[in-house]
């Protein structure tokens, strides 16, 4: 037997009269925070995105600093593993009042006689140390008095709290393995089950770990294989041993709660714990579905990556966002909600509603669909519309629905590019080049968006013309959060609102892009556009078919939808009709499964009249007189032949049958004549010219009276 030591003799007595003295001291209460308190501060190094009705949408980690997961009430743990641990940690947790006295005794003869000083603190004495910093052990231990402190703590602790209180605080503060601390951490991290999941096996493996978390793999399963053998379980060291192995054998990795929106995290400001958002977890799941769906029919036309954005235009809040197909793209990680791409066709909308805002034109004025040579700082632009076909005068209406080009081309030219950047910029279009930059292809889409400010511009539209930062974070949150440089609350995002259109504009476009009879002199009257209810939308894409796009709003949500390749790859033969349409219908029609979206009634200044081809919206005030409907009155030029131009004679065609076709466009109805190196040839557009070799130069003229002829426009070419 091992001889006594002085020291131990001293210490052993000492802490039995210690021990006998306390059983009969009164309890004076010490300032330990209440239960409440604890778990409010509980430090979780997760963040968990919760949807509108708090269920979950995605969980991300948050915090270096160990791994905390959510706090778990005693009710979602097994009855399994709280047996284990109290058999393991504290037998008699239900009899004493903090401190297990018999456990103390044992406690102290054992150091008298082998310096021992494991095995008599209970699972109260052991909370106290988690919440009290002055009773972390040091190097060599507790030292006596921390060890009297400790006692007492616990003896006050379970004064205040109740036993299930202090059950549910240990279980979710005590360190189990590396930097997993809490049991849901634990379950996950090692055995991949939820803390309710628990059998008996995990109860025995997870309860050894806590002793001490760092223990060799044979230490663990020696503990395990006598815990099971303690607690008279039907299991020996063969059944426990195998569950050790795999939770300490291979490196687990802790699966996030949810997973639905992996880059609405990247939108919000940092926070810890839960937030509750504006989102809608079936939405968003119902999207991500439809999306995988459509792209898994096209990938054999080179197409991988898509993004959906849903706005609730009523409310100004984010109901679903989809930044990319996932598994199915090459590059996941890459947020395409946010990420710039030409627009295309989708920004027509907007050019041919700051006409009608400016009321150069109505729905009704006549635009010109013929063949257009402009003439820019870079050369000639030769705009062309997508089925190189041209419909010659059409209205407005039939311009914007049908999505034809050298129209929109014409009225960017009109209202002036700077005119045109400016208001994309109120409608939410953040980083815009120079006017200059983009020249009249503005119209066409050429301006670098997202769709998270193509869909914002279309909510404008939705909202009668006013621009509003949407909201991603829910109201319940204490700081609600606007997507708006500067807007923190939802009561800023409402001062930041800006009127870019009138309701009245806002209507008429509307009513426009909802016309499926007008949009069919391109689409056709059977596409993937017409819904069952009431929708406006717009459709675009990008030069090389690199991008495809479709927005569009009902009465009360706005759905965005690109698809492309996040590479930039282009796509192969796929239109507006065939990428992201089929994805914002079938989106569409889920929205209102159970809501039919109604047409949103008129502003009272908005008058309907009987023009030519039908009845038209007008402002009051710009309705046309009877049925006559104005064209629009473009600045004359010469079409054809632009400005240094040469030609060269074909000897195999005979010289009398060769003709070049001098063409002009604009200036319907005025005394417009051709001149040809100061002679006057005729007013006749076009005018058949048979070919000269030489340099030429051709004038287009306005002469409203003989002999007096005003210079439009010239261009130089030659004849070889």
């Amino acid at each position: 037997m091992r001889s006594w030591k002085p020291n131990n003799l001293w210490l052993s007595v000492a802490l039995q009269c210690s021990i006998a003295c306390f059983l009969f001291s009164p309890v004076s209460l010490y300032s330990f925070p209440t239960f409440q308190e604890v778990k409010a501060a509980y430090p979780v190094t997760e963040t968990i995105y919760l949807d509108r009705q708090g269920q979950p949408l995605q969980e991300i980690r948050s915090d270096s600093e160990g791994r905390r997961l959510r706090w778990v009430a005693l009710d979602q743990i097994s009855d399994a593993f709280i047996r284990a641990v109290i058999r393991s940690e504290d037998k008699r947790f239900f009899e004493h009042s903090g401190a297990d006295y018999l456990a103390l005794a044992n406690a102290s003869f054992k150091y008298l006689l082998s310096d021992s000083r494991r095995g008599a603190s209970t699972v109260t004495m052991q909370l106290v140390s988690f919440l009290d910093q002055d009773l972390v052990p040091g190097s060599d231990g507790r030292s006596f008095g921390q060890k009297w402190k400790q006692i007492r703590s616990a003896r006050e602790l379970e004064a205040t709290w109740t036993k299930g209180e202090i059950l549910e605080a240990y279980l979710n503060l005590v360190t189990f393995r590396g930097e997993l601390t809490g049991v849901e951490s634990a379950a996950f991290g090692l055995l991949g089950k939820a803390p309710y999941g628990l059998d008996d096996l995990d109860s025995v493996v997870l309860s050894s770990l806590i002793r001490s978390p760092q223990a060799s793999m044979n230490d663990v399963k020696r503990r395990a294989c006598m815990l099971a053998h303690t607690m008279r379980l039907p299991y020996g060291c063969s059944d426990t041993n195998p569950r050790v192995e795999a939770a300490l054998g291979a490196r687990n990795t802790i699966r996030p709660l949810a997973n639905l929106a992996p880059h609405l995290p990247g939108m919000l400001p940092d926070r810890k714990g839960e937030v509750r958002t504006t989102l809608d977890a079936s939405v968003q799941r119902n999207a991500i579905e439809i999306l995988h769906r459509h792209l898994l029919s096209v990938l054999e036309k080179n197409v991988r990556d898509g993004a959906v954005l849903v706005i609730d235009h009523q409310r100004h809040e984010v109901v679903a966002y989809v930044g990319s197909s996932g598994h199915l793209s090459a590059a996941p990680l890459v947020d395409s909600v946010r990420s710039r791409r030409q627009a295309g066709s989708t920004l027509k909308p907007f050019v041919y509603g700051l006409g009608i805002e400016r009321k150069i034109i109505t729905a009704a004025t006549l635009v010109d669909d013929t063949p257009l040579n402009m003439q820019v700082v870079s050369g000639i632009y030769r705009p062309e519309n997508y089925d190189r076909d041209y419909l010659g005068p059409i209205p407005v209406r039939i311009a914007l629905a049908a999505s034809r080009n050298i129209p929109a081309v014409r009225m960017a030219n009109l209202l002036g590019v700077e005119s045109i950047v400016e208001t994309l910029r109120k409608l939410g279009f953040r980083e815009l080049q120079d006017a200059e930059f983009y020249g009249p292809s503005i119209a066409l889409g050429s301006a670098d968006v997202t769709l998270w400010e193509l869909t914002g511009a279309f909510a404008t539209l939705a909202n009668h013309g006013e621009w509003t930062p949407t909201a991603f974070e829910s109201v319940s949150n204490q700081q609600d959060n606007a997507m708006h440089p500067g807007a923190n609350t939802r009561k800023d995002a409402a001062h930041l609102a800006i009127r870019v259109f009138s309701p009245e504009t806002s209507h008429i476009i509307s009513s426009i892009l909802s016309d499926r009879e007008s949009r069919s002199a391109t689409f056709g009257l059977e596409n993937v556009l017409s819904t069952p209810f009431w929708t406006a939308v717009k459709t675009g894409t990008s030069k090389d078919m690199r991008d495809n796009w479709c927005v569009g709003y009902s009465d009360r949500y706005v759905v965005g939808v690109w698809v492309g390749n996040a590479s930039g790859e282009p796509m192969w033969n796929v239109l507006g009709v065939t990428g992201a349409a089929p994805v914002w219908l079938e989106v569409m029609k889920h929205l209102h499964r159970n809501e039919v979206s109604k047409e949103p009634p008129a502003p009272p200044s908005l008058v309907r009249s009987r023009v030519e081809y039908g009845d038209e919206w007008f402002v009051r005030g710009t309705e046309p007189d009877g049925a006559l409907v104005h064209e629009i009155d473009t600045r004359p030029g010469i079409l054809y032949p632009e400005n240094e131009t040469i030609f060269a004679l074909d000897p195999e065609i005979p010289a009398d049958r060769q003709r070049v076709f001098f063409r002009w466009n604009g200036g319907q109805g005025k005394s417009l004549e051709w001149n040809l190196n100061g002679k006057s040839l005729g007013k006749t557009n076009p005018w058949p010219w048979k070919p000269a070799i030489g340099r030429h130069k051709l004038k287009l003229q306005l002469c409203e009276r003989p002999l007096a002829c005003k210079t439009l426009q010239e261009s130089t070419f030659e004849v070889r």
